[in-house]
């Protein structure tokens, strides 16, 4: 079978499941954005795609969004015309539709089918608006921006055979008409790689040098920005700091923005949290905070398995794979209580959870746990039988991926 991914950061999602139908034979070419010149990556023939150079033109600002992902889906096509050119006619389709790439290639090829991954679709009100005011002004044109934010997801679905969803939280987003023909099957997470390692040492040169030994806290984003709670968590660690007077604060993360609104002034999200905190931490007490920026996926891993106990927050919102890693690592996890991580955690069985909001019982949870090494541990184990048994990638994620993609063909 001929397989055409789409996705603009390939692999991105397609990370396990492109290079496993490569290996089982069928011909997989992938449009991207990731790179310039063509090339193969895992048996997957990779296929750069460009966008045109336009002029300026007036557009209506409601309408930024559109605009992009058209011009998107105009280059995109017009790198599947070369392909079609070059004698290739796909079978299936598999795309991530969430930039407008695919969103003109039945035109080309109507006789494909379309198997779209389905990440989100923008509901009005919560759980993706009226969730933090200090941030989210609620307007009634706020609300019309983020419905019309859903025309990429209109004009994708009457074209798609079916969709993948990786959690019920994202797939329940998504209106009856879409629903009933989402599949949910998460990524899947490799549960033979994130594994504890009590001798495990983290050493970055420069920034830290850790083991299981040291009272180590972790808190990850990709991007430091209050969709994944980063001010929460800043607030709270004068207190931390003060009450847990060994431990060490590891940060991970960059300084742009992945998913809310940019930083005033042009700033960045990282310092305008540290400049708010900073006058209420001693010297000594900061310097007992390390921000590793991003880093390598092997010291990520390590970071995860040298974590005492691992902080996460996001707002209402896609799930971060960093959460199921650290499960399936054994982690000690305090995290806030809404409905994607409820899909992950129950409370006081799989870790702890705190409202998003409460400075006071994030502190108190996370001091608890720091002083309960029997409840780390329970906490920690049943934490990765969750991630095992309903999240590997190999056993469980894998097969359902692969019978949902035979089941498009059918």
């Amino acid at each position: 079978m001929k397989i055409l991914f789409i996705h603009q950061n390939f692999p991105g999602q397609y990370k396990h499941l492109a290079p496993l139908l490569a290996r089982q034979g069928h011909q997989c070419v992938a449009l991207t954005l990731r790179v310039k010149e063509p090339g193969w990556w895992q048996g997957v023939r990779l296929l750069p795609y460009k966008l045109r150079d336009r002029s300026a033109q007036n557009v209506h600002p409601w309408l930024v969004d559109l605009d992009s992902k058209v011009t998107r889906a105009e280059g995109c096509l017009a790198g599947a015309i070369e392909l079609q050119k070059a004698g290739f006619s796909p079978d299936l389709i598999l795309a991530h539709h969430g930039w407008g790439e695919p969103m003109f290639l039945r035109d080309l090829w109507p006789e494909a089918r379309m198997g779209l991954y389905c990440e989100l679709y923008h509901l009005s009100d919560y759980p993706h608006n009226n969730f933090d005011a200090e941030f989210e002004k609620p307007s009634l044109i706020t609300q019309l921006k983020l419905r019309l934010k859903n025309l990429n997801n209109h004009l994708h679905f009457p074209f798609a055979t079916a969709g993948i969803s990786p959690t019920w939280f994202q797939a329940n987003t998504f209106p009856a008409e879409f629903r009933d023909k989402i599949t949910v099957s998460h990524d899947g997470i490799d549960t033979r790689s994130a594994v504890p390692d009590p001798d495990v040492r983290l050493s970055i040169p420069g920034k830290v040098d850790v083991t299981r030994n040291d009272e180590v806290i972790t808190f990850v984003n990709r991007n430091l920005e209050p969709y994944r709670g980063y001010h929460r968590f800043m607030r709270a660690l004068p207190r931390l700091l003060k009450e847990r007077p060994r431990a060490q604060v590891l940060i991970v993360g960059g300084d742009e923005v992945s998913y809310g609104a940019r930083a005033p002034d042009g700033k960045t999200w990282k310092q305008i949290f540290i400049d708010e905190v900073r006058g209420q931490i001693p010297d000594a007490d900061w310097a007992r905070v390390h921000y590793l920026g991003r880093i390598p996926y092997d010291q990520f891993l390590q970071l995860l398995q040298v974590s005492r106990l691992h902080v996460y927050l996001t707002y209402p919102f896609v799930l971060s794979w960093s959460l199921m890693e650290a499960m399936s690592i054994e982690a000690a996890i305090v995290a806030n209580d809404v409905d994607p991580v409820r899909e992950l955690i129950d409370h006081d069985v799989h870790g702890r959870l705190v409202d998003f909001f409460d400075t006071d019982s994030l502190v108190r949870e996370v001091c608890a746990l720091l002083d309960d090494a029997e409840a780390r541990a329970r906490l920690g184990k049943a934490a990765r039988q969750r991630i095992v048994t309903q999240y590997d990638l190999d056993d469980i994620c894998l097969p359902r991926q692969l019978e949902w993609v035979s089941s498009l063909t059918r």
